[in-house]
């Protein structure tokens, strides 16, 4: 089995087989040019999940939670914004966050991220000549939990995409909602992101929670959430931090607020 990719169903996503890795990265870079996000169903084989799932529910009590409320665009609103502006109109969250190095050096979610075959194939579906694995020692790869109550406000993401493995269900609620491509570099759109706000929910694509699954999002763009989680059972989901320029780790504001600390490269 190739090094690090040991829990990825390779007769499914042969990623370590530069023809077969080609012809799938053209359909991820399609799905992603067409609607902002590409899911791999059961990318992590079951096998694989068995053993990554266990991992995470072992870190989640190490988890730093933290919750508050911001808007959309995850900033201070400048006070010009005139009443029942999208960039002054917050929403609540919660969830906790288990920090990259508190995830041992041999578990099988570290060696899938540090697997340059797994970054390369990454690098080929987003059409960019090289990727770099982050060098946030905190942030770099992460494990989001979510618990009963939990809920993640919409909003856009500060990075042009965001990769993600689904790990366990919760036993409610959970599902990641997204308003796809929303607005743009030239447009930001600001009566569409304010209908959504308000609850129409027409541009809003529902995206199932399925464990195993990957899923590549250009969230800069597309507005999305997590609807609130309710039950005895965590959401969990990896995140794998990767970027287009080297040496890319996160503000200490950032860290402080995602993980409780504040660790510099």
């Amino acid at each position: 089995m190739t090094s690090g990719l040991a829990p990825v169903d390779l007769q499914r996503y042969p990623i370590d087989d530069p023809v077969g890795r080609s012809r799938l990265a053209e359909r991820c870079r399609a799905e992603l040019d067409s609607r902002g996000y590409c899911e791999l169903v059961d990318f992590v084989g079951e096998t694989g999940l068995l053993a990554m799932a266990a991992e995470a529910r072992e870190l989640a009590p190490l988890a730093h939670r933290h919750d508050g409320a911001a808007t959309p665009y995850l900033e201070i609103p400048e006070s010009h914004w005139p009443p029942q502006h999208p960039r002054l109109t917050f929403g609540e969250y919660a969830l906790g966050a288990v920090a990259y190095d508190l995830i041992p050096a041999e578990s099988s979610l570290r060696a899938l991220y540090e697997s340059n075959l797994l970054m390369g194939f990454l690098a080929e579906c987003l059409g960019v000549d090289c990727l770099y694995r982050y060098a946030d020692p905190l942030g770099a790869c992460n494990v989001a939990v979510m618990s009963d109550g939990d809920e993640l406000e919409w909003h856009f993401d500060q990075t042009d995409f965001v990769v993600s493995i689904a790990l366990q269900s919760p036993e409610r609620g959970g599902e990641f909602e997204c308003a796809s491509r929303i607005r743009s570099p030239r447009e930001e759109n600001y009566d569409a992101v304010a209908a959504v706000l308000a609850g129409d929910d027409s541009a809003v694509v529902k995206i199932p929670f399925r464990p195993g699954t990957m899923l590549l999002f250009q969230g800069r763009y597309s507005m999305h959430r997590v609807a609130k989680v309710g039950g005895g059972r965590d959401r969990l989901v990896a995140l794998l931090g990767y970027d287009t320029q080297p040496g890319t780790c996160s503000s200490p504001l950032l860290q402080e607020a995602r993980y409780g600390r504040v660790l510099r490269p």
